[in-house]
C-alpha cells in the first residue's frame, strides 16, 4: 500500500532531481490539488493512495519535469487571495502584478464610484481583484484573445464579480470610443522584446506570445494605449502600467509626451520598479 506520505516523498525527489527549485512546494501543490486538502493534514493521517490517484499524480509530475507550468497543471492559481482558472492561452497571474493592484486601490480609495478600465485583461486577475476590493467601482475588462476571454468569463463567475467584459482590441479606436470620463485606466500589457524571448524560462514558452510580446523595443502597447486612451480618461485621472525590467524611462517618456504629470514608480517585493503611473492634465 502507498500512503500520501510515500507519494509526497517520491514526488519531491522526482522534482528535485529535475532541478525544480521549489520542489517541496510544487510536490505539495500537486498532491493537494488531487485530494483538495492541505499536505500536512494528508501526511499525518496516513491516507492510502489508490492506483488511479498514483497514476494521475505521475502524469502531473511528468508534465512538470518537461517544463509545463505548474499553474497550468493545477488549472487554478491564486492572485490577491482570490482563485483564478488558468490554462494554455492565458497569462499566468504573478505576484509582481499585485503591486499594480495595490497602487490602483490606493489611488481610488477617496473616489466615489470610480470608473475603471483594465486593458489587456487576460485572466481578469487585475480587474477582478480591483472589483472585489472596491465594492462601489464600475470596472470593465477588455481582452481580444478568444482563449483568454474564456478564462476571464470563468473567473468573473468563480469570484462572483461585477466586472463587465468587453471583447475587443485595446488599440481599436472603436473600442476606445465606447468609454469616457474614466477615473482610472490600468494595464499589464505585453512588454517582452525580441531579445527577452531568447532567454525565456522553459515554463514561459508555454504561455501565449500574444500576451507577452511588446514589439522589438517592448513598448508598442505602452505607446498605443497612452496615445489612444488618454481621451477616455478624465482630467486628473490615473493611467497605471505594469512594466518590464528597466522600462521605466521609456514608459515615463511616453507618458510625458502625452500630457501626463506627477509620474510615479512603485517597486515590487524584489525592489524592481514594476509600476509606472501618471496623472492626465488638460483635455
Amino acid at each position: 500500500m502507498v500512503t500520501v506520505r510515500d507519494i509526497y516523498a517520491n514526488s519531491r525527489e522526482i522534482l528535485k532531481a529535475k532541478g525544480i527549485d521549489d520542489y517541496r512546494f510544487e510536490a505539495a501543490c500537486i498532491i493537494e490539488s488531487l485530494f483538495n486538502t492541505r499536505i500536512n493534514v494528508l501526511i499525518n493521517s496516513e491516507i492510502i493512495v489508490g492506483e488511479n490517484q498514483v497514476k494521475r499524480i505521475q502524469e502531473m509530475l511528468n508534465k512538470r519535469v518537461e517544463g509545463y507550468p505548474l499553474q497550468y497543471i493545477l488549472g487554478e492559481w491564486e492572485f490577491y487571495s482570490l482563485p483564478f482558472k488558468v490554462g494554455e492561452g492565458v497569462l499566468i497571474p504573478r505576484p509582481d502584478t499585485e503591486t499594480l493592484v495595490d497602487y490602483v486601490l490606493e489611488f481610488a480609495k477617496d473616489i466615489t464610484k470610480p470608473k475603471i478600465v483594465d486593458l489587456c485583461s487576460g485572466s481578469g486577475c487585475i480587474a477582478i481583484a480591483i472589483d472585489k476590493n472596491i465594492p462601489n467601482a464600475q470596472v470593465h475588462a477588455i481582452e481580444v484573445s478568444k482563449e483568454a476571454v474564456s478564462y476571464l468569463q470563468q473567473n468573473i463567475e468563480l469570484n462572483s464579480s461585477d466586472v463587465q467584459l468587453v471583447i475587443g482590441d485595446v488599440l481599436d479606436t472603436a473600442v476606445v470610443e465606447g468609454f469616457s470620463e474614466l477615473d482610472i485606466i490600468v494595464s499589464n500589457p505585453p512588454y517582452l522584446t525580441d531579445s527577452d524571448f531568447e532567454g525565456l524560462q522553459k515554463e514561459i514558452e508555454f504561455e501565449p506570445k500574444i500576451a507577452l510580446y511588446g514589439g522589438d523595443r517592448g513598448v508598442a502597447f505602452y505607446e498605443g494605449i497612452t496615445e489612444k486612451w488618454r481621451v477616455a480618461l478624465k482630467k486628473g485621472g490615473l493611467l497605471a502600467f505594469e512594466i518590464g525590467l528597466g522600462q521605466e524611462e521609456s514608459v515615463t517618456e511616453i507618458l510625458r509626451k502625452n500630457g501626463f504629470k506627477d509620474i510615479n514608480y512603485r517597486c515590487d517585493l524584489n525592489q524592481i520598479i514594476r509600476v509606472v503611473a501618471g496623472i492626465k492634465t488638460g483635455d
